[in-house]
């Protein structure tokens, strides 16, 4: 296996033009990097330099390996770079879970902070559906989660509260609640609700309430969504989801005449106890808590 020595003088000569300019640039004596060349060219049995001249060239095998003997030099400073931030208590990877029809802009900018932060650490953001996201957490599969807050937490959870986002109840433009100017319970009640649910079949993975006597089901939110524009039901989905519908008229925002309309659900950042965060877990969960928390409504 050729030494990094041998391989990063043979990657400077070719990219300097000359084996004292190589030396120079390593702090090595020339006579040291041609002997590293020569014991390359040994090792390779292969011919990497045309010295024929005054300066030395590539020949077409040197040239075909240079790429090669770069990318060998690259994954070594990596594999260091590594291994330093890991030394430092940076962990290898970090998994956040976020609830579908969150808005993420808030984060974006954190985001970009991060990779610069922590470059060498893998982040997963993984898209869950209502009440998945503790499931998760409590799995060990995520340490940190966006998601609707819950009255209550499996014992070792950790959350606060980071702001709220809004329920809009609609349905599509050609469907028959779309004709009133404020509908009632009774006549949400004659048609089918289209109901934002966990896979879990605990009735804390619901959001909003339910308000008719036909319901379907389904964890996404984009997947109600087209099930609304096809006519298929009327539903109370987050605002990020439907606000460019609502823009080109596909979709109708109801008024109800007995509450509100518009639904505010509370937002938490959620974590536990048997978990820890590293470096890289603490200081986004940090930003995160930063965000200020009129922010996050779409």
């Amino acid at each position: 296996m050729p030494s990094p020595d041998s391989l990063r003088a043979f990657v400077l000569a070719a990219e300097l033009g000359s084996f004292s300019a190589a030396a120079r640039q390593m702090k090595k004596a020339q006579s040291a990097v041609s002997t590293a060349i020569s014991n390359l060219e040994i090792d390779t049995g292969l011919m990497l330099f045309d010295r024929s001249s005054r300066s030395p060239t590539l020949t077409p095998e040197g040239r075909s390996l240079l790429p090669y003997a770069n990318g060998i030099l690259l994954g070594q400073q990596e594999f260091s770079a590594k291994a330093s931030s890991m030394s430092e208590g940076v962990e290898d990877r970090l998994c956040i879970a976020v609830e579908q029809g969150i808005d993420l802009t808030p984060a974006l900018n954190i985001l970009t902070e991060f990779a610069d932060h922590f470059p060498h650490v893998t982040l997963e953001v993984l898209s869950t559906g209502p009440n998945d996201t503790a499931t998760l957490l409590k799995e060990g599969r995520a340490v940190l989660g966006l998601m609707t807050e819950q009255e209550s937490y499996p014992t070792g959870f950790q959350f606060r509260g980071v702001g709220h986002w809004t329920l809009v109840p609609v349905c599509s433009a050609a469907h028959p609640l779309a004709g009133f100017d404020r509908v009632s319970h009774t006549q949400l009640r004659q048609h089918r609700q289209l109901v934002l649910k966990s896979r879990s079949t605990d009735e804390l993975g619901i959001v909003g309430e339910i308000k008719s006597a036909a319901t379907w089901y389904a964890q996404s939110p984009n997947m109600i969504l087209d099930l609304v524009l096809r006519g298929l039901g009327w539903a109370e989905l987050p605002l990020s989801v439907v606000k460019d519908q609502l823009k080109s008229a596909n979709l109708v925002r109801m008024n109800y005449r007995f509450q509100q309309s518009d639904v505010l659900e509370g937002l938490d950042l959620v974590w536990t106890e048997q978990h820890g965060l590293g470096q890289a877990g603490q200081w986004i969960k940090s930003q995160l808590l930063n965000v200020p928390q009129e922010a996050w409504r779409a």
